[in-house]
């Protein structure tokens, strides 16, 4: 009860003055939309004139909640409707339908937000899974109210009342999941981030999987393959865009295979054909169904791999305070900039950047107010930093910063940027920095000789503030500009 309860509060929560009138073109183009597909998808309707096995509305309605929200419901009602009325049935029978497939979409969207994260429900492999359970229990309402508004006004025979609803239920089902998820895929992220092998490789793929479709589902070059399991031979390809690829590649791969599959099998073709369209559409509709679940979560979890591998890869390099780089990545980029040394004779230099005073700092603001300093440390640097250059955490309180095809004079100058704007650092408690610099091969022909070099310019730094003054020494070591 608490359940339809919410389902309605979100419905008319919007029927507010005004509010169709902003929506009234989304709803306009949502009712369009789903008058299209839904005589398309009819046009394959054999067990009764308004119920198919294919059924691409159930994803269009359940994207354009999820996407746009439940305030567009009108469009999917009026769609319905108009889709019915013209189809088989009377105003009220169509109505009747129009109001469980909008109320379908409703409970699919709640279900897929409640408890598979929304419109990110394909970022894990759980919620993939739970989407195909929405996918899966919110079409039991469109075909009971459908089905029944069509057996009470006459328009269907009551003993054919499973056939006709098993056809509605799996026709949404199926629709819902692979129409749906392509909509909300690929309306998240319309970008192609390809490498041109990746192009290639998915140019081939497709390729590959319109061929082998048309073998097996359109009997091209084998024209009887009823006897034979040879649905199968499309599962590899289906893997191999789920894993080379991403969740959106692999659903696009998964609904052009659809696709191919319905035209075959409706013309006869195909291990599902046989002489009753409707169940073969119904043969085919379940093995997608099962194929499109297993594509999206392989997919998900092959993206929840990457994405675990780069954090980890990012760990590893990476200080965990701060955000900036590790010793160990400070390391890997001086080896680096030596070798571009050694290929260009351009140098390169290296600023050893510390905090003063941290030990004062925790001892009188406390340990978190310390750690927060040198985040603000961290966020000077990473501002006043180019796109080239690499700022990274070389100890408790002190960071370097590597400057590529950098110069004695123009790393002074970088330096005396970065003292300037710790002095105009307002935040309490005040922060000072002492900077030693270092030049390659100048200060040292390794990267061990340059570090020290330019470690032992910024303790002189710190030694000469103490006693009271802060040469300059040919920009071997800077005073900081900023308050003790």
């Amino acid at each position: 009860m608490k359940f339809a309860e919410n389902c309605v509060a979100r419905v008319t929560r919007n029927l507010r003055p005004g509010v169709w009138r902003k929506d009234f073109p989304a709803i306009v183009l949502l009712a369009s939309v789903y008058f299209l597909a839904g005589k398309l998808g009819l046009s394959l309707a054999f067990v009764h004139p308004s119920s198919t096995a294919i059924w691409p509305p159930s994803g269009i309605a359940l994207a354009a909640f999820l996407l746009l929200g439940y305030r567009v419901w009108p469009g999917v009602l009026m769609g319905a409707f108009f889709v019915n009325l013209t189809t088989a049935g009377t105003v009220l029978t169509s109505l009747g339908i129009a109001t469980g497939n909008t109320a379908e979409g409703v409970i699919a969207a709640y279900l897929v937000v409640k408890f598979a994260n929304g419109r990110n429900a394909f970022n894990r492999t759980a919620d993939t899974f739970k989407f195909a359970a929405a996918c899966l229990t919110a079409p039991v309402a469109a075909a009971t109210i459908g089905v029944s508004a069509l057996s009470f006004g006459g328009f269907a025979p009551w003993p054919e009342f499973r056939s006709i609803w098993l056809t509605w239920w799996l026709g949404d089902a199926v629709g819902a999941m692979l129409v749906g998820a392509l909509i909300i895929l690929w309306t998240a992220d319309m970008a192609l981030r390809w490498t041109w092998a990746q192009l290639v490789e998915m140019i081939t793929l497709v390729t590959c999987m319109i061929v082998v479709g048309e073998i097996v589902f359109c009997g091209v070059l084998i024209p009887d393959l009823k006897s034979h399991p040879v649905e199968y031979l499309c599962i590899p390809f289906l893997l191999w865009a789920a894993l080379r690829f991403g969740q959106k590649e692999a659903i696009a791969t998964t609904v052009t295979l659809s696709g191919i599959a319905a035209w075959g099998t409706v013309r006869g073709f195909g291990p599902f054909a046989s002489h009753d369209k409707n169940d073969s559409l119904l043969l085919l509709q379940a093995f997608m169904g099962i194929v499109a679940v297993m594509t999206l979560a392989l997919a998900a979890m092959s993206a929840e791999r990457r994405h675990i591998e780069q954090d980890v890869t990012n760990l590893a390099v990476t200080d965990p305070l701060t955000g900036l780089a590790n010793y160990r990545k400070l390391v890997d980029v001086l080896d680096a900039e030596v070798r571009r040394y050694n290929r260009t004779g351009r140098p390169f230099s290296v600023l050893l950047i510390d905090m003063d005073q941290l030990k004062k700092i925790n001892d009188s603001y406390g340990h978190l107010a310390g750690s927060h300093a040198l985040c603000r440390l961290s966020d000077i640097l990473r501002v006043y930093c180019r796109n080239i250059d690499t700022a990274a955490r070389y100890g408790g309180d002190e960071f370097a910063l590597v400057l590529p095809e950098t110069a004695e004079e123009e790393a002074r100058r970088v330096a005396l940027r970065i003292c300037e704007r710790v002095r105009e650092d307002a935040e309490e408690p005040p922060i000072s920095v002492s900077i030693g610099t270092a030049t390659y091969p100048r200060s040292g022909a390794t990267i061990e000789l340059m570090l020290n070099a330019a470690d032992r310019a910024m303790y002189e730094m710190k030694s000469s503030r103490r006693a009271g003054a802060a040469p300059l020494n040919d920009g071997a070591k800077l005073a900081s500009t900023g308050a003790d």
